[in-house]
């Protein structure tokens, strides 16, 4: 019961009813213990009146006067003279005094609780204001013992009373519960498992049926997630099919075009002038359709393999893509220069990090040549107590608009004409697998800088 709704409702909701009635228990107790003693007071009073009306009462009569009102002694004040009016022996003397002629709530309150707490026998005289004008004042003596069962047999009557009400309380509210909230949380919970069995199944998406203004808003909101959902995974499974389509055709177009690219080598030689006029075209087009199949079959890989970490000399990764990228730049008017410190050592993915760094010189390197301007390609290498940054800057004319807008999102964030777009895609996976970050700091007339953040913390990396 505790690990249901409806449980832990029914149990808080008794629970609560009962301190609600431990509130009410106390000033009623209170209240009780003062309308016995105004009883009291009252009977003695009635007691007294047969004294008044005959001076000559027998002794037996007296007794069974004071016997029937529960009091010892009974004195009245009446035109100024204070009068035993009925009297018998106390067996212990007097303990305490209690006035109920003018006393707080609180006081009553504390006098009852007092009482309660109090099991030994006492004697004590209470002072009370006499009904329909007996006189000025009334004063009689008891014994505690009768009030205090009277209390307790009360006390007893309102727990069992409180008991009930809070027992038929917490049922009806129990049933209610379960009929207004329980149930339809339920058949939501059913409806997101029979739904998470074959979320590709339309028939499965909940159709909100709540009356409950905020149950309905809830099943609706399902109903929207489950909807755009199904049509996602639908997506998911059209793109998977067409991408495994694409793979298979770029493979055999990348072989076609690597063939035809064997045969320029003979065309490069021909006499003809406008053959070698039209050759370098015929080439460089050659070149890009290669390239964009080579990073379409890469990007289309259904798992990029982890990075394996090492310990490295950053200076060597940055040498290394810096030597290839100056033989590719042949004779351009292109100037590549280093500020990595020799001594600092990067925790990485050898091979993944010499992918990112190429990716992003070889950008800056056909940025710079497409503009037909001289430039220079700067990569430099920093770090503090928790990253290591790296960052690679060119003086070319900057990433145009749109590139910057998608900058990278697969086939959309190109930076040069004719690029596939996928080269800033594939850096920013393989440092986000680093732990790190890839972002683009600056972009103008002026040039382009990039900026690789990786972690000093990478989980799971060698000490």
């Amino acid at each position: 019961m505790l690990n249901s709704l409806s449980g832990r409702f029914l149990i808080l909701t008794a629970i609560f009813v009962m301190l609600a009635e431990v509130l009410i228990f106390v000033p009623s107790i209170a209240r009780f213990r003062e309308d016995y003693l105004l009883t009291r007071l009252e009977r003695a009073q009635i007691a007294s009146l047969v004294l008044l009306a005959d001076e000559e009462v027998n002794p037996d009569l007296q007794e069974e006067l004071l016997r029937n009102a529960e009091v010892f002694n009974v004195v009245l004040l009446r035109d100024e003279t204070r009068q035993l009016v009925l009297s018998s022996p106390v067996p212990e003397p007097i303990s305490q005094t209690f006035d109920l002629r003018e006393v707080r709530a609180v006081t009553l309150i504390r006098d009852a609780m007092m009482r309660l707490v109090t099991p030994e026998r006492q004697i004590i005289r209470i002072i009370g204001q006499p009904v329909r004008m007996g006189g000025l004042l009334i004063e009689i003596t008891l014994d505690t013992s009768g009030l205090r069962a009277a209390m307790l047999d009360y006390g007893l009557r309102i727990l069992w009373l409180s008991l009930v009400i809070s027992i038929f309380t917490a049922v009806l509210l129990f049933l209610a519960v379960r009929v207004t909230l329980v149930k339809p949380i339920k058949r939501v919970v059913s409806a997101m498992q029979a739904y998470a069995a074959a979320p590709e199944d339309v028939r499965r998406v909940l159709r909100p049926t709540a009356r409950v203004k905020e149950l309905r808003e809830a099943e609706e909101t399902l109903q929207s997630l489950q909807t755009q959902l199904t049509g996602a995974l639908k997506q998911k499974e059209h793109l998977a099919q067409l991408g495994g389509a694409v793979a298979k055709v770029n493979h055999d177009l990348r072989n076609i075009l690597t063939s035809a690219q064997l045969f320029t080598d003979r065309i490069e030689t021909s006499e003809d002038p406008t053959v070698k006029r039209l050759a370098p075209k015929l080439i460089n087009s050659l070149t890009r359709a290669v390239h964009l199949c080579e990073a379409t079959l890469a990007y289309g890989k259904a798992e990029e393999p982890g990075p394996t970490f090492a310990r490295l000399h950053l200076a060597d990764v940055v040498a290394d893509v810096i030597e290839s990228e100056r033989l590719a730049a042949g004779d351009a008017d292109v100037s590549f220069a280093e500020d990595v410190p020799n001594d600092l050592v990067v925790l990485a993915d050898a091979e993944q990090l010499y992918r990112i760094i190429g990716n992003l010189v070889r950008n800056a390197r056909q940025a710079i040549v497409n503009s037909g301007r001289p430039g220079e390609i700067s990569v430099m290498a920093d770090e503090d107590h928790a990253e290591w940054m790296i960052r690679v800057a060119d003086t070319g004319p900057g990433l145009p608009a749109r590139a910057r807008e998608h900058l990278f999102k697969p086939f959309q964030g190109g930076t040069t004409k004719g690029g596939s777009g996928l080269g800033l895609t594939i850096a920013a996976e393989l440092v986000r697998g680093h732990g790190g970050t890839l972002i683009l700091e600056r972009s103008d007339a002026t040039g382009t800088a990039f900026c690789i953040t990786l972690p000093k913390g990478n989980f799971g990396a060698p000490s």
